[in-house]
């Protein structure tokens, strides 16, 4: 069926306002009513402006008449309005006193299902879904935070309009990346209805540290020559406070070191998995070259041997 542009029908614009509607409905009905107008296809746009003109009186029809023209574009010829495209609107019973001739495209949207008389309720305003960007420090301690967005306002005429408002978020401690925290309520508002709830898809801002991999974080642990030989402690920050890390003696680089339980809290708490990065320090005093030429002559090693020749 084809999409019908019920504002383009009557010639005013989406924000018009009731009594303009009104108005441009008498002007089309005058102009192109059979008894008038002779024309060849000024009855179908007769019917065009008086279709156009029950939706668009209606607020209930025309907030979800609005929400389903701001949705994808149509495919001409080939419109079909998505699943539950209503949630959250009801239609008055009744409806034109005439409605013969009538398109399939109204037909389809507010007469399917429906016997005379009936009503068509839907209890609830659809959900909405936005994401939600925090910091890893903020999934530990938990945090609350308000944010800034635009939602779906129902006006007193019945319009649907997007306003900017504040709303307060609480993010419980062990929340993970791509998890979802649920606003009863926050949604898409429902005329006549209760508002849907709006679902924030929690991400987390790059980090300078770490990296997270569900509740596991990952990073790169600098250590030092002689840390990586010897072995040792090392006082290592991490996210829920600081920790006592042992190195092993004669680590490699590159070695994975594993902090069982320092990860992300929840049922079980993730891990912090460090990756050990031998540095070597710079060589700028004539005493720190001594040093390392006395360690090259006491302490012969060749790491290029595996490679024969």
């Amino acid at each position: 069926m084809d999409f019908k542009d019920y504002y383009k029908a009557l010639g005013v614009a989406p924000d018009a306002s009731a009594d303009e509607i009104k108005r441009a409905f008498r002007k089309g009905a005058r102009k192109y009513h059979p008894d008038i107008n002779t024309d060849a296809g000024a009855e179908a746009s007769f019917k065009d402006v008086n279709e156009a003109y029950e939706v668009l009186k209606d607020p209930e029809k025309r907030a979800a008449y609005d929400q389903l023209r701001n949705g994808p574009p149509p495919n001409e010829g080939q419109y079909q309005p998505p699943p539950d495209w209503d949630s959250g609107y009801r239609f008055s019973e009744g409806g034109p006193q005439s409605d013969e001739g009538f398109s399939d495209f109204f037909e389809n949207l507010f007469r399917r299902g429906q016997g005379p008389g009936q009503k068509r309720y839907a209890e609830r305003g659809a959900d909405s879904h936005a994401r939600l960007q925090i910091d890893i420090e903020d999934a530990y301690q938990g945090a609350t935070r308000t944010l800034s967005m635009r939602t779906p306002v129902v006006g007193p005429d019945g319009m649907i309009t997007m306003k900017d408002r504040n709303i307060s978020v609480r993010i419980p401690a062990g929340v993970s990346e791509g998890q979802h925290i649920r606003l009863a309520g926050q949604g898409t508002p429902s005329p006549g209805g209760t508002a849907g709830d709006l679902f924030l898809e929690v991400s987390f801002a790059p980090h300078p540290v770490y990296r997270p991999d569900g509740k596991d974080l990952y990073l790169d642990l600098p250590i030092t020559p002689w840390e990586a030989a010897l072995g040792g402690h090392v006082v290592m920050p991490t996210p829920g406070g600081k920790v006592d890390l042992r190195i092993p003696a004669n680590a490699r680089n590159g070695q994975k070191m594993r902090l069982k339980g320092k990860g992300l809290p929840g049922t079980p708490p993730g891990d912090i998995y460090a990756t050990l990065e031998i540095v070597n320090p710079k060589v700028s005093t004539d005493k720190a070259r001594a040093l390392f030429e006395q360690m090259a002559k006491e302490m012969p090693f060749d790491p290029r041997a595996h490679l024969g020749g």
